[in-house]
């Protein structure tokens, strides 16, 4: 089918032609409303009009940017890549990923599970809001989709295979090493225009070189490592979850890059948070359960993702027999360990793009109060820039937590 632009109407009438949908609605007269928020994308709710509840996700692609315009041309095989990490994310963590109902890369176009029991977990986070499973959940997802899409699982040939499959996501990729890596540390027109004109903090910020180097550093890593499939944007926004269940969605930006690029977009996450409540609810109870969360996500991450590799024997790396167990241990804790670090230092650069780049987040940004809101992004600067100079030196994990409070 040639690509067509859906609206809230035509979504419908296109929903009518695909078969395995209208089995899930039978004979339900349809109805549809547009609530994306996201930078990307156009996301339809479509449901039933005498069973509300019996209701759909459409999430559609368009040619540009949706945060800035149509002056921004974006290709629309971003939502062949989402499709595609969908599956395989669903072959290795199904539990964490929505059932899928229709998929188009002709149309840019996914049909899923609507989660109408979940909340988005920034939302969440913000409300004040306690989730018993997240660490846990997310540990699992982020060991297990690390590990079985790394040369630590997979052979050579399957490893080069899935980088094949991926790694074309170039224009998302180029978003990210301009968004996260440059764009937001130096004068240019995608920033926030409205908060860095004399404004010291920005000027402090682009020209703090100490920090730059460390960031070029970063972002070689992002651009040359092809250590596992990663989500490639896992902010507490692409997380739905509640009480009993957690879901990843929106990998549109997958590709095989380095470990800690997933881990440290969650941590920024979870440390703006942590801003938040520092700066305008001052609840210390929930701050103390942010710092808990991010302390067990970490050390459960570790635990897990070096059990998966003490039971595999063999894969493109290592070959069973090869080298005794007391020294593949040695080799195995030392590495984990430098994933965690690295994702610190990525944290610190997700962190520090969102004050005066393109795309902010509602735990600092969407504070109202002036004052307040410039108190939020001088800790988050401060945090970052620590996380970004000193992500080498960390040694455990109680160590980022004295940077967070430091």
């Amino acid at each position: 089918m040639e690509y067509k632009e859906l609206n809230k109407e035509s979504v419908i009438s296109y929903l009518k032609n695909i078969s395995e949908v209208m089995r899930y609605f039978g004979e339900d007269e349809l109805q549809a409303k547009e609530i994306g928020d996201g930078n990307l994308n156009f996301v339809y709710l479509v449901n039933s009009k005498t069973n509300p509840k019996k209701a759909l996700i459409v999430k559609q692609a368009v040619p540009y940017l949706r945060c800035v315009g149509e002056e921004f041309a974006l290709s629309r095989e971003r939502m062949t890549y989402e499709i595609r990490a969908l599956s395989e994310f669903k072959k290795i963590v199904s539990e964490f990923v929505p059932e899928l109902y229709h998929v188009s890369e002709e149309m840019s176009i996914v049909v899923m599970q609507y989660l109408d029991s979940h909340i988005i977990l920034r939302n969440g986070l913000i409300k004040g809001q306690k989730y018993p499973n997240l660490s846990e959940h997310i540990s699992t997802y982020l060991a297990q989709t690390l590990f079985k899409t790394s040369s630590l699982y997979l052979n050579s040939t399957q490893k080069r295979q899935l980088i094949d499959k991926f790694n074309s996501n170039t224009e998302l990729c180029k978003l990210t090493e301009d968004f996260v890596f440059t764009s937001a540390f130096m004068e240019d027109e995608t920033n926030d225009a409205s908060n860095v004109e004399n404004n010291p903090h920005a000027k402090k910020l682009f020209e703090d070189m100490e920090f730059k180097e460390k960031v070029l550093g970063l972002k070689y890593k992002f651009m040359t490592c092809n250590d596992a499939l990663l989500h490639g944007d896992l902010h507490t926004g692409s997380i739905m979850l509640n009480d009993k269940e957690t879901f990843v969605i929106d990998p549109e930006f997958a590709f095989v890059g380095p470990f800690g690029f997933d881990i440290g977009a969650l941590i920024a996450n979870l440390v703006n948070n942590y801003i938040h409540h520092s700066i305008v609810t001052t609840d210390e109870e929930f701050k103390e359960y942010l710092l808990e969360s991010i302390k067990e996500i970490l050390e459960l991450f570790e635990v897990k993702f070096l059990k998966l590799w003490s039971e595999q024997k063999d894969s493109a790396l290592m070959r069973d027999g090869f080298i005794d167990e007391a020294t593949a241990q040695k080799f195995r804790e030392k590495f984990v360990k430098n994933i965690i670090k690295e994702s610190i230092g990525f944290a610190g650069c997700k962190m520090a793009r969102r004050v005066f780049g393109v795309a902010g987040v509602a735990e600092i940004r969407g504070i109202e109060d002036k004052v307040l809101r410039q108190k939020a992004e001088v800790m988050a600067l401060k945090i970052s820039r620590e996380f970004v100079v000193g992500y080498e030196s960390v040694e455990k994990v109680d160590d980022i937590l004295g940077m967070i409070n430091g």
